[in-house]
């Protein structure tokens, strides 16, 4: 009879004599490579203005950092390798490039529509969030009461715009201007390729909100309004008007 102690022993021996006639080995082949570094380049991703857990329960930790900590990551790599071999274009700032992007080699053309929106997007909504959002005040609450009726006019626009979206895209309040315009986008698209500057966005990926929300967008967008830093969106609407 075999003791535990034993069957170890053996056991160890089996696995080096495995070792070393290669077996181990191939099986480690077998195993998925690791991931590529992300490219370097002239575009880099910002950091969050707050801790991951700051817009709790709005939108959980867990949500902010993969979406930031990896899929804003991987727009901002894409971006770097889309201008690679173009330092004349790595040189300008992502909004240029999306309000160029008609002009931009063909080659590349979708990429940077693509990755410079996307990093374009959430560049613009990190800073748009913080807890305890309120309501607009001053100009800004003026402007919206004169383009919708009235605030509650506007979020009850907003929202349909947002629901609206069919797979993955953004809900828009921008400025074209001569008035403020809210409108949805697909995918990644960015109002500076359309003529017009974002004030603020809402992000309806699934990957936004999948995680606290699962298919409930319309609690999702619910509860974007309490965590608007509309003092941000009022500074945007100042220079774009100026």
């Amino acid at each position: 009879m075999i003791n535990r102690r034993t069957a170890l022993k053996q056991t160890a021996l089996a696995a080096t004599a495995l070792a070393g006639t290669g077996t181990l080995p191939a099986l480690a082949q077998n195993a998925p490579p690791a991931p590529p570094a992300a490219p370097t380049g002239p575009f880099t991703l910002p950091p969050l203005p707050y801790p991951a857990d700051a817009l709790e329960p709005a939108i959980d930790a867990r949500t902010m950092e993969i979406h930031h900590g990896k899929h804003h990551a991987a727009y901002v790599a894409g971006l770097n390798r889309a201008v690679a071999g173009h330092p004349d274009l790595a040189a300008k700032p992502v909004e240029t490039l999306l309000r160029q992007l008609q002009s931009l080699p063909e080659d590349i053309r979708t990429a940077v529509r693509n990755h410079g929106g996307g990093h374009a997007n959430h560049s613009l909504f990190w800073p748009s969030l913080k807890k305890g959002g309120g309501a607009p005040s001053g100009e800004l609450a003026r402007a919206l009461d004169t383009a919708f009726g009235s605030f509650n006019a506007f979020q009850q626009q907003f929202t349909q715009a947002a629901m609206g979206v069919f797979g993955s895209g953004w809900a828009w309040l921008t400025w074209d201007g001569t008035r403020l315009r809210i409108e949805s986008l697909p995918n990644q698209d960015s109002p500076f390729s359309q003529g017009r500057v974002p004030l603020l966005g809402l992000d309806v990926w699934e990957h936004a909100y999948y995680l606290k929300y699962q298919n409930r967008r319309a609690d999702y967008v619910a509860a974007f309004y309490t965590i608007i830093n509309w003092e941000f969106v009022a500074a945007r609407f100042r220079e774009a008007r100026a």
